[in-house]
């Protein structure tokens, strides 16, 4: 043992620093295994200072102490020095350090700079002066000759290492092998010596060995190189040099097994107590450090007993390490595991890392300045936090059977899981996170921040913001991890709008998961995070309200406002998407919505409503959602092509990429994100295409009343016949655009708001009643109890539901208004398109129709028409003839033959032409309207049955035609246009 100084009650021995250390405790002769709490009851104000200032092993010549007169065996088989100098000699030991050494290692960093000059000079001195033999009297004796050159002296030092992440790790340099000590210290072979004498060397260099250095007859096996922490993590493999009694030798490889895994521990704690492994595993080390405390204090205890008892042999000494054996064992196996999930042994695991946590931290240490440099990056997943947790209650469950091992376990998990609940309990109660290792379940993603939220169309910041690690949840809180997480992130929502108070602090909450009150603390956290943001959003934000607002905005309900701001601003919606003035039609807006007599002029979010253009055509726009997001089961991830029946960009005017846009406040807007704004915008477009398309059949009708061209009964049969045709191909056309339109206002949209409206309002009521005391009690305070038991969060609806509520009202509306479905939006593109073209084209029609009646075209008054009426005629032919080639009708989309040209011929000819020219329409007409029942027959059948009222009201528009019949008559086109 290192040398030290003398208790009072061994006066006529000299002991070691280890049996100073432990004089205090000498009156327990025995060593008893921890209790449940993983603690001894012995002192250990010394026990550490064993372990850092003990000395290299020098010269100690056993030979010239343990002759075979110098022992002899008493009753229990004990041998015992017979003078007092043996005794003595025995246990003296050469102490290799100086003053200075022990001076820099107590010093600051600061200091030591200014002291290393001292210090250098004072070792000079020190190495100039004479070194005392440490040998025995009897060996200086045996010195040899005078006329032969003395060796050199062995003068091994120890050093300070340099420091490390880990506060408590030992900077004592490891001392030199015993194997490259002098041929001159070399202990008397083991043969030389009797059975007593073996025991007693045995015994002795076991107290060396249980504290991992080695001793006379033990040392460290060839393989094994100190200087490697792999090797040392392992633990020490021992060799017993040869002449040993079998029956001593057995015993002694029983005990170095022990003597391998406090070497490994001790290792393991300096490691795993860096700063890279995180709050959870300092504290582990921590815990594992206190018993290692303990088991040196037991080592003083057994040197005590081995030099003031004579009874104490080496079957004794077995017997009192058997319980610290096995609890080393204990935790040597957990070591060893975490070691393996580290790879810092040989036999590490394949398990990769979590790309999108290295991925995610690069990202961060990119945007805080850091340099990807190979130290600031990982190649392992380190296992930290709730893994080690998970670790410990494995292990824990496994050796359930084992008492002395369970409450081991026990200890440690109570322990390392301290840092993680009081994560826990801030993210619970505060909703802020402070991990700075990264290693709770919580993940937070600090560059997504609300500023972003009005540019935020995927719900980043409530669906990203905060994640669940899932690989490293502790078993304890997998069956309510998501509960957590939605805790943190409604108190945290709550936070940051200033109705969380993070400076108080939380009492009365569990410290560890074996804690009974662990559940109920999640449990009330949650029902109180959730109270709150539900509170503030239908109280304080006044979210139906808001909801309200959208509807009368986005839906147009009502629509007189609107009607009356698509009249003022007709001029300006007309011109190119690229040639109108936003600002103007911006002030209309805000002109028409505070017009007293509207509903919306009393609305007080009018002013958070904006006018803006979208170059993209809507259909172009669901087309590329769907085909993204592949809303439909089985299909491809493909790009648009540029052959789909789609509006070009650049013929899009103001009517067809009017939108509106919103406004939303924090928090408010978690429910109302961009993402669901954006919905709120597709139905917007669409019933506004719908409603303009309406308007423009509206004009045709009145054209087609009011013209003189049309209301003229020509003395041509076959022009009254083809008159009759258009009226009704477009009574057709307006007929489906009405009622597609009152299908998706009356019959999807209508009814769905109404049942979210109502989920809203008994959420609120529910509200209401838990602020005034009512039947519903409101959640208790953060770490307290109920007196009834845990408070039940079912009870009322969690923000989360409500939210998604708010999302499956949009989708459903959408899904049922065919906009997510790209064959419904191909084939309903293409009548809306066919309808669009019949409505332009309806003055180059006016025109046509007067050149080919024959009463119109001559320069004579027809017998059927009176003189007021041909001087009627003639004055609106005059005014008309100017704009015959009006730009509107240049630019017009010329997707059928004859359209957009003027028919020449005679006037049979030109009957003949406009005949071929409705007949195409009503063909195309007629043959889309069909492939659109029969696909909405088909998917009412198969995913959205109220299609089908949608499928009886469109039929109508298809009475008469040759496709009445159904698809019998047109198979292959109706196939074609499915497919």
């Amino acid at each position: 043992m290192s040398s030290g100084t003398r208790p009072p009650t061994f006066a006529d021995k000299r002991s070691s620093g280890v049996a100073a250390t432990a004089s205090a405790a000498s009156s327990r002769p025995r060593m008893a295994m921890p209790d449940a709490g993983g603690s001894f009851t012995q002192n250990q104000s010394s026990s550490q200072q064993q372990q850092h200032q003990h000395p290299p092993k020098t010269s100690t010549n056993t030979s010239s102490r343990y002759h075979a007169e110098a022992h002899k065996r008493s009753t229990s088989g004990n041998p015992r020095s017979t003078s007092r100098s043996v005794e003595e000699r025995r246990t003296e030991k050469v102490q290799v350090t100086t003053r200075e050494t022990l001076m820099t290692r107590t010093r600051s960093p600061e200091r030591r700079g200014a002291t290393g000059e001292r210090s250098s000079r004072a070792d000079e001195r020190l190495k100039q002066r004479p070194v005392a033999d440490p040998r025995s009297r009897d060996v200086r004796q045996e010195a040899p000759p005078q006329d032969k050159p003395a060796p050199p002296p062995w003068e091994p030092e120890a050093t300070l290492l340099p420091h490390t992440t880990a506060p408590l790790a030992s900077r004592i340099s490891i001392p030199p092998l015993a194997s490259s000590a002098p041929p001159a210290l070399q202990p008397k072979s083991l043969h030389d010596l009797s059975l007593e004498a073996q025991e007693a060397v045995i015994i002795e260099d076991l107290l060396f060995v249980f504290m991992g250095y080695e001793g006379q007859y033990i040392r460290f096996a060839k393989g094994y190189n100190p200087f490697e922490e792999r090797d040392r993590l392992a633990g020490p493999t021992w060799r017993i040099l040869p002449g040993l009694d079998p029956s001593l030798q057995d015993l002694t490889q029983s005990m170095l097994r022990m003597a391998t895994h406090y070497t490994a521990l001790e290792t393991f704690v300096d490691v795993q107590s860096r700063e890279e492994f995180g709050s959870v595993n300092h504290a582990l080390c921590a815990s594992i450090r206190k018993l290692l405390q303990e088991y040196l204090v037991m080592v003083a205890q057994l040197e005590t007993q081995f030099l003031t008892d004579d009874s104490f042999t080496l079957h004794v000494l077995n017997i009192h390490v058997l319980p610290t054996s096995h609890m080393l064992l204990q935790l040597y196996a957990l070591a060893h595991e975490l070691l393996k999930r580290n790879a810092l042994l040989d036999d590490e695991t394949d398990e990769s890392s979590d790309s999108a946590d290295d991925f995610d931290h690069i990202l961060e240490q990119l945007r805080e300045g850091g340099e990807l440099v190979p130290g600031n990056m990982t190649g392992k997943k380190i296992c930290k936090g709730g893994v080690v947790l998970g670790l410990i209650t494995k292990r824990l469950e496994s050796m359930s059977g084992d008492p002395a091992a369970r409450a081991l376990l026990t200890t440690l998990l109570r322990d390392a899981s301290r840092p993680y609940m009081a994560m826990l309990n801030e993210w619970l109660h505060h909703g802020g996170i402070n991990d700075p290792h990264s290693e709770f379940l919580i993940k937070e993603q600090r560059s997504i921040r609300r500023e972003r939220l009005e540019q935020d169309y995927t719900d980043e910041y409530w669906e990203r913001r905060y994640t669940i690690r899932d690989h490293d949840v502790p078993p304890q809180l997998e069956g309510v991890k998501d509960k957590v997480l939605l805790a943190g992130k409604y108190l945290n929502v709550v936070r940051e709008c200033g109705g969380v108070d993070v400076s108080l602090q939380v009492k009365h909450v569990p410290i560890s998961f074996d804690d009974s009150r662990f559940l109920d603390n999640v449990n009330n956290a949650y029902a109180h995070a959730n109270e709150s943001l539900m509170q503030l959003l239908l109280t304080t934000h006044a979210l139906p309200a808001r909801l309200q607002s959208l509807k009368h905005y986005f839906f147009l309900d009502p629509s007189d406002y609107f009607s009356y701001f698509l009249e003022l601003g007709t001029s300006e919606l007309r011109k190119p998407v690229k040639a109108v003035n936003t600002g103007k039609l911006q002030s209309l807006l805000d002109l028409v919505l505070r017009q007293p007599g509207s509903i919306v002029s009393l609305d007080p979010f009018k002013e958070d409503v904006k006018v803006e253009m979208n170059e993209i055509t809507l259909t172009k726009s669901l087309q590329r959602v769907v085909n993204i997001t592949g809303i439909e089961q089985g299909e491809a991830l493909q790009p648009l092509s540029s052959n789909q029946p789609v509006e070009n960009d650049k013929n899009a005017n103001g009517f067809t990429s009017l939108q509106l846009d919103y406004a939303v406040p924090f928090p408010v807007s978690l429910v109302v994100s961009r993402k669901t704004v954006w919905r709120y915008q597709a139905l917007f477009r669409y019933l506004l295409s719908l409603r303009y398309l309406e308007s423009q059949l509206s004009t045709t009708w009145q054209t087609h009343n009011s013209g003189f061209v049309w209301g003229h009964r020509s003395s041509s049969r076959h022009l009254e016949i083809w008159k009759r045709r258009v009226w009704t191909l477009r009574a057709r056309m307006l007929v489906f655009v009405q009622q597609l339109l009152y299908f998706c206002t009356a019959e999807v949209i209508e009814p769905n708001w109404q049942s979210l409206m109502a989920r809203v309002r008994e959420t609120e009521r529910k509200q209401n009643l838990a602020a005034n005391g009512g039947q519903d009690e409101p959640p208790p305070a953060p770490g307290t109890s109920t007196p009834g038991g845990p408070f039940r969060p079912g009870l009322s609806r969690t923000v989360d539901e409500l939210m998604q509520d708010h999302v499956d009202f949009l989708d459903t509306c959408l899904k049922e208004c065919m906009l997510t479905n790209s064959k419904l939006l191909r084939i309903h593109s293409k009548l809306m398109q066919t309808c669009t073209i019949f409505a332009t084209y309806t003055n180059w029609l006016s025109r046509e129709l007067e050149k080919a009646d024959p009463d119109l075209s001559g320069i004579n008054k027809p017998p059927n028409m009176t003189e007021d009426q041909w001087r009627h005629f003639q004055t609106i032919r005059t005014s008309s003839s100017s704009s015959q080639k009006s730009s509107a009708d240049a630019n017009a989309n010329t997707s059928f033959d004859g359209g957009g040209a003027s028919i020449g011929g005679s006037g049979d000819a030109r009957i003949a032409e406009l005949f071929d020219v409705i007949r195409k329409w009503e063909i195309n007409f007629s043959r889309h309207l069909q492939i659109l029942l029969d696909a909405l027959n088909h998917y009412a059948a198969t995913e959205t049955v109220v299609l089908l009222s949608l499928c009886a009201r469109l039929s109508t528009a298809n009475q008469g035609s040759e496709y009445d019949a159904g698809p019998t008559r047109a198979e292959e086109d109706v196939a074609a246009g499915i497919a």
